[in-house]
């Protein structure tokens, strides 16, 4: 069985980071291993929520897997939250990484033309410096944006997307991703580039007119699982898109209306069957 580490911190209540990557990776066939960077009674769009910070507990955890001899296949990371903690995921990928172990980031800390409240933009730089370690990473066009010094626009054409992928690149990832890029009018999905190859990731499915909290997760942790499966990145995405967007849908239909996460436990069975029919 292979074996995924993701590192990010653990909301109890609110479906996101590692409560939501840990049940779909799992759910994939693919084993996988928590580091949680903090802990929080709830996520931040609750009220008065509580945090445990949890970054001087991250090396002595990673040392006692080297005394045991653990290897993982991939290593991902979502919501990191601290300078210090951009820093020892870059150990832990040096420590544990390797020519057989897929690193995949996704750089959560900026929707919608702003950076979350916790973070400026000397982060932004320090999470782009962290980029260039990955095999894969996925930002959103705005996390993109921060990253490479890019204007943020809302209305944009294919130009503008090529010249993100371009300024990615540069960071140094072998494979770059722009999530939530809609190419036509009721369409979003994904573009992207493999630096290597010089081969595209295109896809664009129905845009679905909701927004919850911890979707990205969802869609990234769909992505490392079913790539870690062996399934090709294109399928991936595809894959990942389609299961984000019909959680959603699903979730719409719901009378009890959930308002700080989706309700992707009905909609496991479905991805489950998708990846064995991949």
């Amino acid at each position: 069985m292979k074996r995924v580490l993701t590192i990010q911190d653990i909301s109890c209540l609110g479906k996101c980071s590692i409560t939501v990557a840990l049940p779909i990776i799992s759910a994939m066939g693919v084993e996988t291993v928590i580091l949680p960077t903090a802990v929080l009674s709830t996520h931040t769009m609750f009220k008065n929520f509580t945090v445990k910070d949890l970054s001087d507990q991250l090396l002595p955890i990673t040392d006692h897997w080297k005394s045991q001899n653990v290897h993982f296949d991939a290593i991902y990371t979502g919501y990191l939250g601290t300078a210090e903690e951009i820093e020892i995921a870059k150990t832990i990928f040096h420590e544990f990484g390797g020519k057989d172990t897929k690193i995949y980031i996704d750089p959560v800390m900026a929707d919608n033309g702003k950076l979350y409240p916790a973070f400026d933009e000397a982060y932004a730089k320090l999470n782009a410096g962290l980029c260039g370690e990955a095999d894969v990473i996925m930002p959103n066009i705005t996390e993109a944006c921060f990253m490479t010094g890019t204007e943020y626009k809302e209305t944009y054409d294919e130009a503008y997307i090529e010249l993100l992928i371009s300024r990615l690149a540069k960071l140094g990832a072998k494979t770059v991703v722009l999530t939530g890029v809609s190419l036509s009018e009721g369409k979003t999905g994904v573009y992207g580039l493999d630096t290597v190859t010089g081969e595209k990731i295109i896809y664009q499915n129905d845009h679905v007119d909701a927004a919850y909290h911890g979707t990205g997760d969802i869609f990234a942790s769909t992505v490392v699982g079913a790539a870690t499966r062996g399934l090709s990145l294109a399928d991936a995405f595809r894959i990942a898109a389609d299961y984000t967007a019909e959680t959603i849908r699903v979730t719409l239909k719901n009378p009890a209306e959930p308002w700080y996460g989706v309700d992707f436990e009905t909609t496991l069975p479905l991805l489950i069957r998708e990846i064995e029919n991949a």
